[in-house]
């Protein structure tokens, strides 16, 4: 583990590996840890980072509530810190909106985004306002940790292991409340419909099978909406498809990674 200091924070990363860089984004209920399955795998081949956003994991904590915009300026300050100046960039649930929000809306060429990889997410939630309605309600009155144990019947699949539900509540109950407040504000509210059509980069769309927060339909929409997507179930999984099937979801994206960069080097 190991930070770096981007503008007044610093921010955790993971990073492990050689060669074409691959950044993992995570989601509004955990940290860069649940990548850890995948920085290990993708490190045979890529150099693997995953990114702790701020008040997430090892990164300070900010003194003041984070949009979308400022998250994703920081999550390219880390890039450039790290001198990474291409990368395939794979966001999960809050990750895809933040990568949405960096390829959509960020003109900065310092972190130019060689593949897109969209795992749960959604370009705008058709539920998003009443699922923020009922986040910060429930963290008025719950610990981190009490909205953990009560969000996994949703998060996780019906066939989930006790040792996977262990970790997944383990990890969101570390999230600082504040944090989770303003980062679920700049997640839910997000929406990127109109702009699909401007993503020309391959894109990989992954859903888990029995994900019930972003579920197929949402990932329909991104397929139909960008048009270089493809789109991918990961069986036996919920919304944190890469945790809790990491073996499918690796294998998928893989294949993605390998395919993109096939085709990069034949036109180069």
């Amino acid at each position: 583990m190991a930070v770096t200091k981007v503008g007044d924070l610093n921010i955790g990363y993971r990073e492990q590996g050689k060669g074409e860089p691959i950044v993992f984004l995570h989601g509004v209920g955990s940290d860069k840890e649940l990548w850890d399955k995948q920085v290990a795998y993708f490190s045979e081949s890529h150099r693997a980072v995953a990114i702790d956003y701020p008040g997430y994991g090892e990164s300070d904590l900010p003194n003041r509530d984070l949009g979308r915009a400022e998250i994703a300026r920081y999550v390219l300050g880390t890039l450039e810190q790290l001198e990474i100046s291409a990368a395939h960039v794979v966001g999960l649930s809050m990750g895809g909106i933040i990568a949405l929000e960096m390829i959509c809306r960020e003109s900065s060429p310092r972190a130019r985004v060689v593949s897109l990889t969209l795992a749960d997410t959604f370009a705008k939630h058709h539920d998003g306002k009443a699922v923020l309605e009922r986040a910060h309600k429930a963290t008025e009155t719950m610990t981190m940790r009490e909205f953990a144990e009560a969000r996994m019947s949703a998060v996780l699949s019906p066939h989930a292991s006790e040792v996977i539900r262990r970790e997944a509540v383990e990890n969101m109950a570390r999230i600082d409340k504040r944090s989770y407040r303003w980062a679920a504000s700049a997640v839910w509210t997000g929406d990127y419909l109109a702009e699909l059509s401007n993503i020309a980069v391959p894109t990989l769309v992954v859903v888990g099978e029995y994900d019930q927060i972003t579920p197929l339909s949402l990932a329909q929409q991104l397929e139909s909406g960008i048009r270089r997507a493809r789109l991918e179930v990961i069986p036996d999984a919920g919304h944190i498809s890469n945790f809790e099937n990491p073996g499918g979801f690796n294998k998928v994206l893989e294949a993605f990674l390998s395919a993109t960069e096939k085709v990069s080097r034949v036109s180069g």
